[in-house]
């Protein structure tokens, strides 16, 4: 569960939490898609990932958005770690990969040109580097160490707690990429029936994007590798929601499950405070060992 830090009162109980999801719903007017696009990206005369930093370098791939495509810079510290501009963001993922996180838009026709003018500024800037991108659902030759980390202090808290938790969350960390849709709902009745479709038709959607067949440089026996290592990475937040089917599924009951899915960090004041495994159902009510007494806040 992700509850933004935006000055109000802190919430004082789950029933609080379901409103929060209630006030989001929209007339169908008003309803917009969002779509998110990842990408790996590489040195094209190594073919290695790409380093953070350097001549060649994720930094100065976003540095070169930045100045010659109007994107505003967001910094972790120090380091230029995203990019924000007209209800879009770029971000990176803990190994590299450029991500889009799109604007929300009223159809998937704008969604579509979205992502075609990103590419394109992206491909110019990467040419001027030497630099390739490839869209995968897994790296298909690069190992774990040969992954760099980018400095966002949440990866740092996220990479050790992977290993304790499943076999393969870093190699989703590091390795994967997706893309993802967000879409607006009219009523709880509507975010159910949603939320049902959506998650019956995950293989079949599986079925039809698969597109990596490889890893470390060999046939892995599965067409998406991707799908392979979504279910063996944190049984406590992954896998399929038998719940979601039942009657009387809706905010509350997603609530319910969302304060039992172990924590990662708080965001506080510009830091990412370890509260892993941890349970946000504490957090509510004040007991969360990582700030004790303290309590959400919307």
């Amino acid at each position: 569960m992700s509850i933004p830090q935006s000055g109000g009162g802190p919430v004082e109980n789950k029933q609080q939490l379901a409103q929060y999801l209630a006030d989001g719903c929209k007339p169908r007017a008003d309803w917009r898609i969002g779509t998110e696009h990842e990408k790996f990206a590489y040195c094209r005369d190594t073919l290695q990932p790409l380093p953070y930093d350097g001549e060649r370098s994720i930094k100065a791939i976003l540095e070169g958005l930045r100045d010659g495509f109007g994107w505003e810079p967001v910094h972790e510290g120090d380091n230029i770690i995203g990019l924000e501009k007209n209800g879009a963001n770029v971000s990176l993922e803990p190994g590299g990969q450029l991500e889009l996180s799109g604007a929300p838009l009223t159809s998937i026709h704008e969604t579509c040109d979205e992502v075609n003018e990103h590419l394109k500024h992206v491909q110019q800037i990467a040419d001027l580097v030497g630099v390739g991108f490839i869209g995968l659902g897994a790296a298909p030759i690069w190992t774990h160490d040969q992954m760099p980390m980018m400095p966002k202090g949440r990866y740092k808290l996220m990479t050790p707690y992977m290993d304790t938790v499943g076999t393969h969350g870093t190699q989703m960390m590091y390795r994967t990429c997706t893309v993802q849709v967000n879409l607006d709902f009219a009523s709880e009745a509507d975010m159910v029936q949603k939320i049902r479709v959506a998650l019956a038709l995950q293989p079949v959607a599986t079925a039809l994007f698969a597109n990596s067949p490889f890893f470390e440089g060999r046939p892995i026996g599965h067409k998406s590798w991707r799908s392979r290592v979504w279910r063996d990475l944190d049984p406590a937040r992954t896998g399929m929601l038998p719940f979601v089917f039942d009657d009387g599924f809706g905010f509350e009951a997603w609530v319910e499950y969302a304060l039992d899915v172990p924590m990662y960090f708080v965001y506080r004041d510009g830091n990412y405070i370890n509260a892993l495994g941890q349970s946000f159902r504490d957090f509510l009510d004040g007991r969360l060992p990582a700030l004790p007494g303290e309590k959400p806040t919307l």
